[in-house]
């Protein structure tokens, strides 16, 4: 056990997942996806994927409540490729590469939602990262999923590339260099979330996005040179 709380009046543990908790991973997001009125927002890991982090090649929590999974979340460390995130956010070196950890799946049972468990979860899982190992976290976030990108930028984490991913998805690609202060920015512009030709302009620019909010029926992002 590495941490605890109260979701509510209903006590949590959290402990670091393993293979024997498959089963569990699997029948919680079946139970997430039921629950989502856009099913598409949220692509599952399969049992070789879960197994591929819980082997090793990563780190999963996860939030028991009266001894069953109510929620979990995933960091996995990637093999490197011409697929790395880590190309995508500046990144050149196998060196590099090396540092990068990925911010995987999390997902929270529909019966507790709106405790804030998803940045409870992000807090309490990079407090077991080696930061003298990685130095570098990289997640990607489909545009208007509104709630992931939330949880990405509540934890500090910047916009780094807009581009087509996994055979043709538009992701955004976030990024947060874990041993680097954030600076002071001369230039901040907003854009629309779906206006995705500009915010590519902006990013091949050097401009990063740091935030977004909703203005009447749209959704903006702040980028900030």
């Amino acid at each position: 056990m590495i941490a605890t709380g109260f979701l509510g009046e209903a006590p949590y543990e959290v402990e670091v997942l393993t293979e024997a908790h498959i089963p569990q991973l699997m029948i919680l997001q079946q139970e997430v996806v039921a629950a989502l009125p856009d099913k598409a927002i949220l692509q599952p890991l399969d049992e070789d994927e879960l197994r591929n982090i819980l082997q090793g090649n990563g780190l999963m929590i996860g939030v028991f409540v009266k001894g069953s999974l109510m929620a979990f979340r995933a960091l996995l460390k990637p093999g490197v490729d011409e697929e790395h995130l880590g190309l995508d956010v500046g990144l050149t070196t196998d060196a590099q590469l090396k540092q990068v950890l990925y911010q995987e799946i999390s997902n929270v049972h529909p019966q507790f939602r709106g405790h804030g468990l998803q940045r409870t979860m992000a807090d309490i899982i990079m407090q077991q990262v080696d930061m003298n190992e990685f130095s570098v976290i990289c997640a990607t976030v489909m545009p208007f999923n509104i709630a992931s990108l939330k949880d990405k930028f509540s934890q500090g984490m910047h916009v780094a590339a807009l581009k087509y991913k996994y055979g043709g998805k538009l992701r955004y690609v976030f990024a947060k260099f874990l041993n680097e202060e954030v600076g002071h920015f001369a230039s901040e512009v907003e854009l629309s979330m779906a206006d995705t030709e500009d915010q590519q302009t902006l990013l091949n620019e050097g401009y990063i996005g740091i935030a977004m909010r909703q203005y009447e029926s749209e959704w903006l992002v702040k980028y900030v040179k």
